[in-house]
């Protein structure tokens, strides 16, 4: 699967695996529900105080399909690919939750 930026959707790669992270509602709202407020996490990032763990998260309810990759794996392709790296797909995602979808058929 290629990501859609219009959609929000971003790549992560784990393991060596491109993973396809697709920020629908039922992601978000699982999200949420570990994380707190999708806004309060974006204000969070804004500000340089998001946690790796909270990154990770994010990361992990985001995924497409989960059932190759544990939630541990994805926190190590955070670690390994080091924070400047990883602010890629999380500026895509949290793009996502500020805008909305640009895709008119989304």
């Amino acid at each position: 699967m290629t990501a859609n930026p219009y959609r929000g959707e971003a790549t992560l790669f784990v393991a060596g695996t491109p993973r396809l992270l697709r920020p629908t509602f039922a992601a978000l709202v699982a999200a949420e529900d570990e994380l707190g407020p999708l806004f309060a996490l974006v204000e969070r990032a804004g500000a340089g105080q998001l946690r790796l763990a909270e990154m990770a998260a994010l990361f992990w309810h985001c995924l497409a399909d989960r059932s190759a990759v544990d939630r541990d794996a994805v926190g190590s392709a955070v670690l390994a690919l080091g924070l400047a790296e990883a602010s890629k797909p999380l500026r895509m995602l949290l793009g996502q939750i500020l805008q909305g979808s640009t895709d008119e058929a989304a």
